[in-house]
């Protein structure tokens, strides 16, 4: 039987228009907080609404707006000297999960001089700042986890870093102020959501506690998909719902290659992650067919497939199959190469991934070659 190993420190705040309540949750921790943000939050003013929520509540903050593509871990060091000189009690992140990989770090590094090199090479800090995440992406499967990922600017490759406990204190996730819309914000994301919540549920260490959570979370976002292609424009409520279970489920359980491989590619290239998920996302489900027919079989069923005198074998064909009907009618394209992505350029990438801790729990064997593999079936 797998360890259960359950986790889930930071307090969750869901809802609509409950961006009010972050001045409480931080006056906890202090009065001074240092703001990390994304230029594209400040066209929609949402950076400004947030500074005056806080400031209402008797929070002084400081903004660092200037993330931006390509992400690389040396950026938090800068930002933990102004975090330092500043005496800021803590860190706020709001915005992508690349805005979010740059607000942990700051908040490690800031607390007592963690050296960032030293932390991208595996050591476990003991002290952070404490970090709230507002995070304008909602499926991510690293947001309540003890480790993530990030950029190391001496190679380009992706490591993961270790935090204390502890280091997150409160998630909010408010659909009003800071939810995406649109073709790539909505309908691509959908495919991201179930791709993390797949892997999870197929991990070695998935359990009996992450597979009712992770089950749940696939229907909801098969649900979303299915709306989308019958016309739905907007899903908010079942999105945010199924984006809170596969972050704890995915958390409960680990990260899969492919979500990961998604993020690792649009760090490095400037690219939308969730449509580098949907491209990955038939690739990864033919190939758990032949490690995890039964769990792939079971998805089928919870996407509504009629799976009924199928052996477990013919049921698991059906969710790939599902997908690529579902990109076609979304006119959401199948294939990395449209994103402006060159195959050379994409292999550093997959030996990154493959060094990282997480891949022990994958229920196939992974290679960088598997991993390149994948990458050449969805180009």
């Amino acid at each position: 039987m797998t360890d259960i190993v359950l986790k889930i420190d930071p307090e969750i705040v869901i809802g609509m228009d409950i961006i009010n309540r972050v001045g409480m949750i931080c006056k906890t921790y202090g009065n001074q907080f240092l703001l990390i943000s994304e230029k594209s939050l400040n066209d929609d003013k949402s950076i400004e609404r947030l500074k005056a929520v806080l400031q209402d509540s008797g929070i002084q903050t400081i903004i660092f707006d200037e993330i931006k593509a390509p992400v690389m871990a040396d950026i938090a060091e800068n930002i933990a000297h102004l975090a330092r000189a500043s005496h800021c009690s803590g860190v706020i992140g709001f915005g992508c999960p690349s805005v979010q990989t740059i607000a942990r770090l700051t908040a490690i590094i800031a607390a007592d001089v963690n050296d960032m090199f030293e932390l991208l090479d595996g050591r476990i800090p003991s002290a952070a700042l404490p970090y709230i995440a507002i995070p304008s992406v909602k499926e991510d499967p690293f947001l309540t986890t003890d480790s993530f990922i990030a950029v190391d600017p001496r190679n380009r490759e992706i490591r993961l870093v270790h935090t204390p406990r502890g280091l997150c204190k409160a998630i909010v996730i408010d659909g009003a102020f800071s939810g995406r819309t649109g073709v790539e914000g909505g309908y691509a994301a959908a495919f991201d959501g179930f791709c993390i919540a797949v892997e999870a549920y197929c991990s070695k260490k998935a359990n009996i506690l992450s597979d009712p959570v992770l089950e749940k979370a696939i229907a909801l976002f098969a649900q979303i998909i299915s709306s989308y292609v019958n016309g739905a424009v907007n899903m908010k409520e079942l999105d945010y719902q199924a984006a809170v279970l596969v972050n704890i489920g995915s958390a409960v359980s680990a990260p899969g290659v492919v979500s990961t491989l998604a993020r690792a590619i649009a760090d490095r290239f400037s690219v939308e992650k969730s449509l580098c998920a949907a491209a990955l996302l038939p690739v990864i489900l033919d190939k758990l067919v032949s490690c995890r027919a039964e769990k792939i079989a079971r998805v089928a069923s919870l996407m509504g497939e009629k799976t009924e005198g199928l052996s477990d074998a013919e049921a698991a064909l059906l969710p790939a199959a599902s997908i690529r009907s579902s990109l076609e009618k979304l006119a959401i394209s199948p294939r990395l190469q449209d994103l402006g992505l060159q195959l050379d350029r994409l292999i550093s990438i997959t030996d990154s991934v493959r060094n990282l801790d997480i891949v022990a729990f994958s229920p196939w064997t992974v290679t960088s070659e598997e991993i390149l593999d994948i990458v050449k079936q969805s180009f």
